[in-house]
């Protein structure tokens, strides 16, 4: 069986919309930063956030009216896929609709939140409406709900390469036919304790912007936001090759493991929307494309958009889309001169095939090549 994507939707620190967001990309905009702070006299950090009317004309569902950012932002991506899906005509039966939900840190930002509450004003103060938010399949249960899925749902939990192997779950349940068409949905959400964790580990800087495969990384931005692509035999683009990749145990193997992932995906006429994003994962995507396909055009969002880790991947998935369908690619900015590789100049004609190569801070790697 093919596999196409049949409908997508995103939302994200430069909007919602797909043809939205990608306009504003070619055009060259980048997220503003905000800032996030816990409290008064906490170390603050800067992030790309998801703007407030980008929420706005969501259904009056119940469930959207208590539920976390992080399940707003999925239903925002889900139901616009399913709606752009519908507009081209496609007919979904729900009965045998699937649902992967892809997230990386998940309710963490609840949990903490909940507890907090606990500690600070005693049980009584923190909200039993929190707490289901610190599950991380919340989502998936917000979604399935409004949605009206009556078939399988799951949630897979990653880090930056999480909405590939959600792309390849889904292409597996589609093609043992256990569902006709299987909507893929990641989402994140940034906050203090995250940004906090983050910069504990050394992987984000103190302001933008974020410069990209730079000899000496400086670190990323984080950003939240959800994308969402409904599969199935419908639509022109294909899923030609899907790699669940595989994990490296040290920083220093990432090279060899996005190395073997982009060797089995290769093809020379392709484009590569990479996850480069101001860390070591440039570095290891830069040697590696330098060795398996040197003459690729290379494309990363995330000076633009910030790294939004669960929801990274399937933003490139969407970008490699529409570039796909517009022979066109955005601009690059802030890249390192000096980084050997080709990067997008505002040329047409960019090919048929693009390959999507994820390398997560978190030590996964997985990539996919696409055609129309």
């Amino acid at each position: 069986m093919s596999v196409r994507i049949a409908g997508m939707g995103w939302i994200t620190p430069l909007g919602r919309g797909i043809d939205e967001v990608w306009n504003r990309l070619l055009r060259g905009d980048e997220a503003s930063p905000q800032t996030i702070s816990l409290n008064e006299g906490t170390k603050t950090y800067q992030g790309f956030l998801v703007p407030n009317e980008a929420l706005n004309n969501l259904p009056p569902h119940p469930r959207l009216r208590r539920a976390s950012a992080i399940s707003r932002f999925a239903a925002t991506a889900g139901l616009d896929a399913m709606a752009q899906a519908k507009a081209m005509g496609l007919k979904i039966e729900m009965e045998r609709l699937a649902l992967v939900f892809a997230v990386s840190n998940g309710g963490v930002a609840y949990t903490k939140r909940f507890y907090h509450d606990i500690v600070e004003s005693g049980a009584q103060s923190a909200s039993p409406l929190l707490f289901p938010e610190t599950v991380f399949n919340a989502p998936a249960s917000h979604l399935a709900a409004i949605l009206g899925v009556n078939g399988a749902s799951y949630t897979i939990v990653g880090d930056g390469a999480v909405g590939i192997l959600g792309i390849k779950m889904a292409s597996d349940l589609l093609e043992m036919g256990a569902a006709n068409h299987c909507l893929v949905v990641a989402a994140e959400e940034a906050d203090w304790l995250l940004c906090d964790a983050y910069h504990k580990w050394r992987l984000i800087k103190s302001s933008p912007p974020i410069e990209l495969f730079s000899n000496h990384p400086h670190g990323t931005i984080l950003s939240e936001g959800a994308g969402a692509v409904l599969l199935g035999r419908e639509g022109s683009v294909k899923m030609d090759s899907i790699n669940a990749g595989g994990n490296f145990s040290q920083r220093r193997n990432s090279t060899a493991v996005v190395n073997r992932i982009l060797q089995e995906l290769r093809d020379q006429t392709a484009f590569v929307v990479a996850s480069a994003n101001g860390t070591f994962v440039d570095l290891a995507e830069r040697d590696a494309i330098r060795q398996q396909i040197p003459n690729s055009i290379v494309y990363s969002p995330k000076a633009a958009l910030g790294e939004s880790v669960g929801a990274s991947a399937l933003w490139q998935v969407i970008i490699a889309s529409r570039a796909l369908a517009a022979k066109q690619l955005p601009p690059m900015r802030h890249v390192a001169e000096n980084a050997g590789l080709r990067f997008p100049a505002g040329e047409n004609g960019i090919g048929l095939n693009a390959i999507v190569s994820s390398c997560g801070l978190n030590q996964q790697a997985a990539g996919l090549r696409l055609s129309i």
